[in-house]
């Protein structure tokens, strides 16, 4: 079985955001693997352990995002390919992902629900409508029987078990698999595990962006007397503008 895994490079979230220039300020962030996207690469992992065959890791990056690929390559991946380009938007990406699956038949594409710095959450369904196959999100147990899968997805209220015959593609949350964290020797087979760099494919571009800002920073809090609720609907009415 071939396993295609998408992982995203996205800044750690005790990371502190600015932005220069309009555009994100990358110095002194800290950089990791998305963490969805952690949980698909450990099941995907898991199940070629189970069935036999490959675990392939794909990142849309430029070098700067290297080292996460090679932490992918230490968890489990058997190798990898980084595109390269900046991911600009979501469509960007999803085309770039379905121009590599179609080239390489994988029977399965694993990527998670969604990235933590966007959190489009749309990926995994376009890159599913450009290669006409089934897309199935947000899924929390996977298993593969006699090529079917068997899933339970969270809905609305509640869970759902799902069947789908493999090729599909997948948005993984947890707790779809335990976080594997790489050992010493993962980490050293890892240097030496292809990593292919490929160029992008030509895409029109469909979105611009205009300008970047952080919110607006919290406001001072007024304390109002229990004893006194009149005042504090006056101030939610007048002030605040919620009612």
């Amino acid at each position: 079985m071939k396993i295609l895994v998408c992982i995203t490079h996205v800044p750690d979230t005790t990371s502190k955001i600015t932005f220069a220039d309009n555009k994100f300020n990358t110095a002194g962030v800290q950089f990791i693997i998305g963490p969805y996207d952690e949980y698909a690469l450990s099941r995907a992992v898991e199940l070629k352990e189970q069935h036999g065959g490959t675990v392939t890791v794909l990142n849309v990056g430029d070098a700067e995002t290297e080292p996460t690929i090679r932490k992918a390559l230490a968890i489990g991946a058997d190798d990898a390919i980084r595109i390269n380009a900046v991911a600009k938007d979501a469509g960007y990406v999803a085309a770039q992902i379905a121009a590599i699956a179609k080239a390489e038949a994988y029977d399965l594409i694993l990527m998670g629900r969604e990235s933590i710095d966007y959190n489009g959450g749309i990926v995994h369904g376009l890159v599913a409508d450009m290669l006409n196959v089934p897309s199935i999100t947000p899924i929390m147990k996977l298993d593969i029987e006699n090529g079917v899968a068997k899933m339970t997805r969270e809905i609305e209220g509640g869970k759902e078990s799902v069947e789908c015959a493999l090729p599909f593609v997948a948005g993984c949350q947890e707790p779809i698999a335990e976080w594997k964290i790489p050992n010493m020797r993962g980490i050293m087979s890892a240097r030496t595990k292809p990593l292919k760099v490929v160029e992008p494919v030509t895409v029109t571009d469909d979105i611009v962006y205009g300008t970047f800002t952080l919110p607006a920073p919290k406001g001072a809090c007024k304390m109002v007397d229990a004893a006194n609720p009149g005042e504090l609907l006056t101030l939610l009415r007048n002030e605040a503008k919620v009612l």
